[in-house]
């Protein structure tokens, strides 16, 4: 097939041209946001994507229309064959950058500047080194912060993404915000969303407009500039006059962004999920291993793609656990 073919164009018109790609479901730190408390059953390495099933998949999609991918996990560097999969995937005409938590970036440098990966996302939910050693289970908050400094500093465009959740970090939006002053970065705000085992529920949910209620508390109205979303962001955007850096909110329960979306997903063991919040996925590898095209299996998968939040399109439906509980834990998913 060809990308006249329109295979990645859903029911609704929506051109999907963003492809997130996890390379693996381990993680060297433990967030419970991310992972249920007792873990998750991981999946046998022979039902993993090896580095060149990961590079046919993605080559498959590239060739009918996807123009930027972001590798996520888990924490991909953990996975030993980061800097060949790095290598395969830049020699594709397409934008790739990647999610990490950080702990051991400064080992890749190197490599993320020899196949041209200049857009860094980190997971930091804290500034807290307590909290943050709560939530991720390990001592590594130095590191993570110290690493943070070093991709700035050789010269990496670094995105600093911060789940909020109501009494554990929504006193520390504000710090979050400074850290922009000086440093030339964009904070992302993400509303904490339901996942199987993560033990979600409205109540510590901290809203778009809780936080900009904050902001507008602690920033004089003058000092605060929207900035222009790109198109198809998922964040709304602003900034602080006169700080390097901005800040941004994604705040897919109370404000869905699902009329603009052209992101699909694809697990390590190489499902595709047409949403992050739909239960179904498509098996993608077992057919490539079969030896039979995959085109098919995407057409069909977009094309079932319902039209906001996997069919939880109400606050209530997203309360209820039998809806949001059958989806997969977010480590085993894909940040």
């Amino acid at each position: 097939m060809t990308k006249n073919s329109k295979i990645l164009q859903d029911s609704f018109g929506r051109e999907h041209t963003y492809l997130r790609i996890s390379l693996t479901e381990r993680c060297n730190l433990r967030c419970t946001y991310c992972m249920p408390a007792e873990g998750v059953q991981l999946s046998p390495k022979s039902h993993l994507m090896t580095y060149e099933e990961v590079f046919e998949i993605a080559k498959t999609f590239v060739n009918n229309g996807v123009t930027k991918i972001r590798l996520t996990g888990g924490e991909p560097f953990v996975r030993k064959d980061i800097p060949i999969i790095l290598e395969k995937l830049a020699s594709l005409p397409v934008e790739l950058s990647i999610t990490s938590n950080a702990v051991i970036i400064d080992k890749f440098i190197d490599v993320l500047k020899a196949n041209n990966i200049n857009k860094i996302n980190v997971s930091l939910d804290s500034l807290n080194k307590e909290k943050f050693n709560h939530i991720t289970l390990r001592n590594q908050f130095n590191k993570v912060f110290k690493n943070i400094h070093l991709l700035v500093k050789e010269g990496f465009k670094v995105k600093v993404n911060a789940v909020l959740i109501k009494g554990f970090n929504d006193n520390e939006i504000i710090d979050f915000i400074e850290l922009t002053k000086k440093l030339p970065i964009s904070i992302r705000f993400i509303e904490f969303m339901p996942f199987d085992g993560n033990k979600w529920d409205l109540s510590k949910m901290v809203s778009y407009a809780e936080v900009m209620q904050k902001v507008n508390e602690t920033f004089n109205k003058n000092t605060i500039t929207k900035l222009e979303d790109a198109a198809n962001d998922t964040a709304k955007n602003y900034k602080i006059n006169n700080y390097k850096g901005s800040f941004a909110i994604i705040s897919s329960v109370t404000n869905p962004f699902c009329d603009s979306c052209n992101r699909l997903r694809l697990t390590a063991n190489g499902q595709l999920k047409n949403c992050l919040f739909s239960a179904k996925e498509s098996n993608l590898l077992t057919t490539l291993r079969s030896g039979n095209a995959i085109e098919p299996i995407i057409k069909k998968a977009v094309l079932a793609k319902l039209k906001v939040r996997g069919g939880m399109d109400t606050l209530k439906k997203l309360q209820e656990p039998q809806l949001h509980g059958k989806n997969r834990s977010m480590i085993t998913i894909g940040g």
